[in-house]
């Protein structure tokens, strides 16, 4: 069974179908994106659960002629990082249809066509090792999301819309003039003119012509993650998106550039990225520190949490770069940690708006006395965001700091820095929302049974990331050792210079 095409296009057919089928049945199409979702991810739990190890780390590979005239290919493959990244996904897309059962209002065909359609670009992302493919589900991804922020959005949504496309497709762009001077730089130097990932692996590539084209995959890369100065997207996208919108964004797309840096960058342009290492790592502490310096002023709660994400996503960019085991290993379980306890933040904060019609801080405060379950669950997803020893983060942080510190005291200490800052913005938000006195006199509605459903899987997840991260470490061993080997040279060389 080719299981890795059916993750793609279960959920694209899916959602097509429930736009054909579903117009003017909103009950219909929330049950039918459930049912897609969940059978999704009991479908990533089976190739979790089959996955063996093997001699070169890809668990599952499926292959097939697409354009052989210019050497394109469908090629899927899935290895111990691809496999983590695909169980993400499949988990946070039912917490999104779950999230928006009652906050979407109209159009909930459409909506979940969108939804589902998200969900099959990133699954290609995470899964395609033809580049030309690859950059296929990369564009396929962007689409839906930016109507999904356009169309379901707050008051300024169009101009968070058109900001995302621009400075994504941007950077895609110049990815795709990289791809194509890597295939051509190949086809020179071997005759096999191809985009087959394990081909261009061996390109040679002299002089300037290496980091020029590593240029074009990274800066794609770090729009999507973003790292500064390419971020100024992603506040406006958060802050305007609707629940499930914010939830995919900083859950799974940021995600995607930060795969991207560790599956194309590092092994593709090996030379090129050790050199550029030093360089990579100073952008995550800046990343790590601006992000949470304006975390710490931020008086929209969803504004804050995007905020984080950057200060976050610095920290997998820190530890990508300081390409060893421990930083590697970190900065993948940094991704997973963060796609669950800030998809679940962004949830509770979608949860707390429907009630109360704001997001202000100022606007709040007393709620954890009406509502138990609502404050019991921020208060954990909050702990893990700060990296509190037994929850998520702390596991992919502690990691990220050894690798780092193995290559720079001095930057591991400037990372150290961004975490105190977390714990003050993080605590700050919560001590203004939930403590306190109540503002005004109204009545307050606890978590029903659908929403405690959607955030127990995600404090599942963290406490399981938290308390025994071994299973996830586990499969990462193999491919992050092929990644490390490949460069070993040249990365040593990168470290004496970072010295």
């Amino acid at each position: 069974m080719p299981w890795l095409s059916v993750l793609i296009f279960l959920p694209l057919l899916g959602g097509l179908s429930i736009w054909l089928t579903a117009q003017g049945r909103a009950a219909y199409a929330r049950w039918f994106a459930l049912a897609v979702a969940t059978l999704e991810l009991l479908i990533v739990i089976g190739l979790w659960w089959g996955a063996g190890p093997t001699e070169s780390g890809y668990f599952y590979t499926e292959r097939a002629s697409w354009i052989p005239s210019v050497g394109i290919q469908y090629l899927l493959a899935m290895d111990g990082i691809s496999l983590l990244l695909v169980l993400l996904t499949a988990l946070l897309v039912p917490v999104a249809v779950l999230v928006s059962w009652n906050a979407v209002r109209r159009n909930w065909p459409a909506f979940a066509c969108l939804l589902l359609a998200s969900q099959a670009g990133i699954m290609g992302v995470f899964l395609a090792l033809d580049l030309v493919l690859f950059y296929v589900f990369w564009e396929l991804m962007l689409v839906p999301m930016y109507f999904l922020i356009g169309l379901w959005g707050h008051q300024r949504r169009l101009y968070a819309a058109y900001k995302f496309f621009l400075f994504t497709v941007t950077g895609s762009l110049l990815m795709l003039v990289a791809i194509l001077g890597l295939y051509f730089t190949h086809g020179e130097q071997t005759g096999s003119y191809t985009f087959d990932y394990f081909e261009l692996m061996h390109t040679h590539l002299p002089g300037t012509t290496g980091m020029w084209l590593m240029l074009g995959f990274f800066v794609a890369f770090a729009v999507k993650i973003p790292l500064f100065p390419v971020h100024s997207w992603l506040p406006d996208a958060h802050t305007e998106a609707p629940t499930a919108g914010s939830i995919l964004l900083a859950g799974l797309l940021l995600k995607t550039g930060a795969y991207g840096l560790i599956r194309f960058c590092l092994p593709l342009f090996p030379d090129a990225s050790a050199v550029f290492a030093p360089l990579g790592m100073a952008l995550g502490v800046i990343g790590i520190l601006y992000g949470a310096l304006l975390a710490l002023v931020q008086e929209d709660m969803k504004r804050l949490i995007a905020y984080s994400s950057i200060s976050h996503l610095g920290f997998v960019v820190l530890g990508i770069y300081a390409w060893n085991q421990q930083g590697l290993s970190g900065a993948v379980i940094l991704m997973l940690a963060h796609g669950v306890t800030t998809g679940a933040m962004f949830a509770l904060v979608g949860m707390l708006e429907e009630r109360s019609g704001t997001r202000l801080m100022s606007n709040l405060g007393g709620l954890l006395a009406p509502l138990p379950r609502l404050g019991a669950l921020l208060l954990l997803f909050t702990l893990s965001a700060m990296g509190m020893p037994g929850l998520a983060n702390f596991a992919g942080e502690f990691l990220v700091l050894a690798g780092v510190f193995q290559v720079s005291a001095g930057l591991a200490v400037e990372g150290a820095l961004g975490i105190i800052a977390g714990v003050i913005y993080l605590l700050w938000m919560y001590q203004r929302a939930m403590l306190g006195e109540i503002h005004g006199e109204q009545v307050w509605t606890d978590l029903d049974r659908r929403e405690t459903l959607a955030l127990a899987l995600l404090a599942i997840a963290v406490l399981w990331l938290g308390l025994y991260p071994a299973p996830f470490l586990e499969n990462l061993e193999a491919p992050l050792a092929i990644i490390i080997e490949t460069a070993a040279t040249v990365t040593a060389g990168a470290v004496d210079a970072l010295r």
